[in-house]
């Protein structure tokens, strides 16, 4: 397979790889869990999706390096909170320093223990089901256990680079379609 250069597929270098899929729309969710001693950790993935109905099972792609991805392993559980548009100074603090993340974030405990965020527009507390190896990134498959929508909110995406909720990036996706 070769791309429209001729080159092979997997001469496709990063940069290019990540403007081009800058052009797919991703929601913001927020992975969170807690350790042995009850401290939350958390990331932020725009990879979430929605796997089976029977079993509900959804999952998440995440780097092999993240710490938060150990805890995930270590405690067996996850929940993944999808940010509202309001939310962008939560998501970049969630994808900050590790020490920083929960600072001044409100949060309660879900029956599994999980940090289900204030404001957030719904969120979804699994268990882990399976961890799979895909390149440099690690899918986590999780076995739905309870599930709530908790604001009518429109939620944060991500589009080219930048951050926006569902109106604003519609309008945005208008306005580069028409300059076109």
């Amino acid at each position: 397979m070769s791309d429209s250069s001729g080159r092979p597929a997997s001469a496709i270098d990063g940069r290019r790889f990540r403007d081009v899929l800058g052009n797919f729309p991703t929601s913001v969710v927020a992975i969170t869990t807690t350790d042995a001693e009850q401290r939350p950790h958390g990331m932020v993935v725009g990879t979430f999706t929605s796997v089976s109905l029977d079993p509900p099972l959804v999952s998440f792609l995440v780097d092999r390096s993240s710490t938060t991805l150990r805890t995930i392993r270590t405690a067996g559980r996850f929940c993944a909170n999808s940010l509202a548009g309001n939310q962008e100074r939560l998501s970049r603090q969630l994808a900050g320093r590790a020490s920083q993340r929960f600072e001044g974030t409100n949060w309660n405990a879900s029956a599994l223990g999980n940090p289900v965020l204030d404001g957030v527009v719904a969120w979804v507390d699994c268990t882990v089901e399976q961890f799979v190896e895909i390149g440099d990134h690690w899918l986590v498959v999780g076995r739905v256990r309870d599930l709530r929508v908790e604001s009518p909110k429109t939620p944060l995406l991500f589009f080219r680079g930048g951050y926006g909720d569902y109106l604003s990036s519609a309008t945005l996706v208008l306005d580069r379609l028409v300059g076109w």
